[in-house]
């Protein structure tokens, strides 16, 4: 596994963990900030080739 998918995978991991949070506590605006971030991770995995588990 290459440098990039790893850390790939620790952002989204850390976005996650950092949702979840974020709705527990009930802070929307987080929430929705990681939420985009997610989706910004995921695309640019997807772009490189990246397989994802989430």
């Amino acid at each position: 596994m290459g440098e990039f998918t790893t850390t790939i995978e620790h952002r989204l991991d850390q976005a996650y963990k950092g949702l979840q949070e974020a709705r527990t506590s009930g802070d929307d605006f987080l929430a929705e900030a990681l939420t985009a971030d997610i989706e910004d991770l995921r695309r640019i995995a997807t772009d490189n080739g990246v397989p994802l588990q989430h």
